[in-house]
């Protein structure tokens, strides 16, 4: 039996200035967002399991993005893939140091309405939400897939921290209403900084009780350089499938957490790295591994992107072992 992995997020083009492109005075074009995920869970996926893309491409893009889709192994694209009459999103991406950048985000693909959203979810047995634009689902819509979608819900919050498209680079702001947020989800990945814009002050431990406490079971921070820590509570399942029977579980348990640190440092290209990131370590957990082994897992495959510029020829690249 076929098992399906819904990804949800937007596809963006995009053009890269780290500090060695802005010296040559040339960007370096690519697909990114969500295209990024898809080509690590065609790389990570486990046996038996296929990844259905849920994604809105402006018209104007279409055709490659259905070309650039269709050519990763595993990518079932059908109706989910959805032509929309505005104008690709479209990310000016400028590095400040090797890690650090901003981000000036054009374009108009819509966010998916619930109504647009429920009739793509049948047969999904699992569904990762990356927010790449933060505008792919409303805060409401959000919580209706939560009561409605059977399977277990992971999303990768990034872009929702960042402030409104505009004229200007897009900015980190605290999050709105983070607890109905993050409730609507059985896992959730954020970075370092991030954690730390949600409310309350305290130790690490005591913020990832906080995230757990508003409805996730599980909750990973990437930290960069450092690696990742991985907060779940105590009789969490293993097998993601088992997630959604635990909704309703009380925040009593205690918090279990691990903290995996990288084998090395690895230089490189950056961006897209954490969508890289997410999918493994999801695709890692669904395939039976521990917690411990999906960090690092993860890590390698991460590790593994850094030597690789855009979208195109990641899966190759990823999968080349």
């Amino acid at each position: 039996m076929t098992l399906r992995l819904g990804v949800l997020g937007t596809l963006v083009w995009d053009r890269i200035w780290t500090l060695e492109d802005a010296a040559r005075g040339v960007p370096f074009e690519s697909w990114g967002g969500v295209s990024y995920s898809l080509a690590s869970a065609a790389a990570a996926r486990p046996e038996g399991w296929e990844v259905v893309p849920l994604v809105k491409v402006g018209a104007d893009l279409a055709d490659e993005a259905r070309r650039f889709l269709e050519g990763l192994p595993g990518v079932s694209v059908g109706a989910s893939l959805v032509t929309v009459p505005e104008p690709n999103n479209r990310v000016e991406l400028r590095y400040t140091d090797a890690a650090q950048r901003g981000e000036r985000l054009t374009g108009g693909v819509p966010a998916w309405t619930w109504e647009e959203l429920e009739p793509h979810l049948g047969g999904l047995d699992a569904l990762y939400v990356n927010f790449i634009s933060g505008f792919e689902l409303s805060l409401a819509d959000a919580e209706a897939l939560r009561r409605s979608f059977a399977g277990p819900l992971y999303s990768d919050l990034h872009s929702l921290f960042l402030g409104c498209p505009g004229a200007g680079a897009r900015r980190l702001r605290a999050l709105p209403d983070w607890e109905r947020w993050l409730a609507c989800f059985d896992a959730v990945q954020l970075n370092e900084r991030e954690l730390g814009m949600l409310g309350g002050e305290g130790e690490w431990a005591e913020r990832a009780e906080r995230v757990l406490d508003v409805g996730p079971r599980l909750a990973v921070v990437t930290l960069g350089a450092e690696g990742a820590t991985c907060a779940r509570r105590a009789g969490l399942p293993p097998d993601p499938r088992a997630w959604p029977a635990t909704r309703d579980a009380s925040g009593g348990t205690p918090v279990r957490t691990v903290t995996v640190p990288l084998d090395a440092p690895v230089d490189g290209d950056p961006t897209g790295a954490g969508d890289v990131w997410g999918l493994a370590f999801f695709c890692g957990l669904l395939g039976g591994l521990e917690v411990e082994e999906a960090l690092r897992s993860a890590h390698r495959t991460a590790s593994r992107k850094l030597s690789h510029r855009g979208a195109s020829g990641l899966y190759e690249h990823l999968s080349a072992d």
